[in-house]
C-alpha cells in the first residue's frame, strides 16, 4: 500500500497530510488564460497556505465530436505549461494519451495524469512509471474502486510507487454519473492517496449531443462530502467564464466560486480532524500535535525522492 506520494520536491499528499488542490482549465486555450489563471491560483495558495497543482490539458484526445476544439497540441502546450511553472512557481500537470508523450511531458510536468478512458492501457501506465514522476490515474467510469489496485500495480511494477487514484464518477444509466463516496476510504485504506475529481464528477457524458455537459450546481456539495469522506484532494476545473470555456463549461467552476468552495473545504477538513481527535485518549491526542505543522507547509516544502511511502 501506498500512503504519502511527494509531488516536485516540496508537497506531500497522502496520510498525515493537508488536502492538496489540482485546479485549472480543462483544455489550454491559450497562454493568456493559462497565465491568469495561475497567477490566481498562485496567490490563493499562498494566502491561505495550501498546496496547488495547475492542471492543463495539451491535447483532449476524447473529445465526444471530431469538430471539438482539442487543444494546442504538445509542443505549445508544453511550452506554456513550462512558462506557468517557472513564472509562478506551480507545480504542473497535464494528461497524456499515447506511450510516447510520457517521456515528452515529463521533461516539463511534475505529475503525469492518465484519463479514465485509458486507466486499462497498459503500454501507457508503464510508461508513465518508467518516468519517475509522480502517476495520477483517473478511476474509469467502468471500474470498481478496489479494482483501481491493478493499474495501481503496474506502474508500482516499474519501481515507481508515487501513485494517486482520481475518482471521477461512475456510469449510470444514459448521460449520467454517479458518485459511491465508499470507493474514497475504499482506496486510500488498501491502495493509495485518493484525488476527488468535482468537476468531471457532475458531467453529463455526451448530454449536449456532440458535446458533454453538466450540472454545475452540485460540485460543491460533492466536493464536501469527498473530503469529509476522506480525500487526500481535489481536483477542479476552472475558468474565467465558463459559458465561453472550450471544452467541460457546463462543469467548470467560475473562478469566483473557487476560494469560497476551496475555504468550505478546508473548514470541513478541520472539523472531521477534530471529531477524529476527540475520539482519541489526552496522550494520543498531545502525540499527534506534536508531530504536526500548522498546516502542514512545512513538510511540504521539504525536499527529497520522487516516491511513494
Amino acid at each position: 500500500m501506498i500512503r504519502r506520494v511527494e509531488i516536485a520536491g516540496r508537497l506531500r499528499i497522502g496520510e498525515g497530510t493537508p488536502p492538496v488542490f489540482i485546479a485549472g482549465p480543462c483544455v489550454l486555450e491559450s497562454g493568456e488564460l493559462a497565465f491568469a489563471l495561475a497567477e490566481f491560483l498562485s496567490s490563493l495558495a499562498a494566502r491561505l497556505s495550501i498546496s496547488v497543482i495547475f492542471k492543463g490539458s495539451f491535447d483532449k484526445a476524447n473529445r465526444s465530436s471530431v469538430r471539438s476544439y482539442r487543444g494546442p497540441g504538445e509542443r505549445e502546450g508544453l511550452r506554456i505549461l513550462a512558462e506557468v511553472k517557472s513564472r509562478y512557481g506551480l507545480p504542473v500537470t497535464t494528461d497524456v494519451h499515447e506511450p510516447r508523450q510520457a517521456a515528452i511531458a515529463a521533461e516539463v510536468v511534475d505529475l503525469l495524469q492518465i484519463p479514465a478512458f485509458l486507466c486499462r492501457q497498459t503500454d501507457l501506465i508503464v510508461a508513465a512509471g518508467e518516468t519517475g514522476l509522480p502517476v495520477n490515474i483517473k478511476k474509469g467510469q467502468f471500474m470498481a474502486p478496489w479494482d483501481m489496485a491493478n493499474a495501481v500495480e503496474k506502474v508500482a511494477a516499474t519501481g515507481n510507487r508515487a501513485v494517486l487514484v482520481t475518482e471521477r464518477g461512475t456510469t449510470f444509466g444514459y448521460n449520467n454519473l454517479v458518485v459511491d463516496f465508499r470507493g474514497i476510504p475504499a482506496i486510500r485504506e488498501t491502495i493509495c492517496p485518493v484525488v476527488f475529481d468535482a468537476t468531471h464528477s457532475v458531467q453529463l457524458p455526451g448530454g449536449a449531443g456532440s458535446a458533454s455537459s453538466g450540472e454545475r450546481r452540485f460540485i460543491a456539495p460533492l466536493a464536501r462530502a469527498a473530503v469529509a469522506a476522506g480525500a487526500d484532494g481535489v481536483f477542479l476545473e476552472i475558468h474565467p467564464d465558463p459559458g465561453r470555456a472550450l471544452s467541460d463549461g457546463p462543469n467548470s467552476l467560475p473562478v469566483r466560486d473557487v476560494e469560497p468552495l476551496v475555504r468550505s473545504l478546508l473548514s470541513v477538513r478541520a472539523a472531521v480532524e477534530g471529531t477524529i481527535a476527540a475520539g482519541k485518549g489526552p496522550e494520543e491526542r498531545r502525540s499527534r500535535g506534536r508531530g504536526r505543522g500548522r498546516t502542514g507547509s512545512t513538510t511540504a516544502r521539504k525536499g527529497g525522492k520522487r516516491d511513494g511511502t
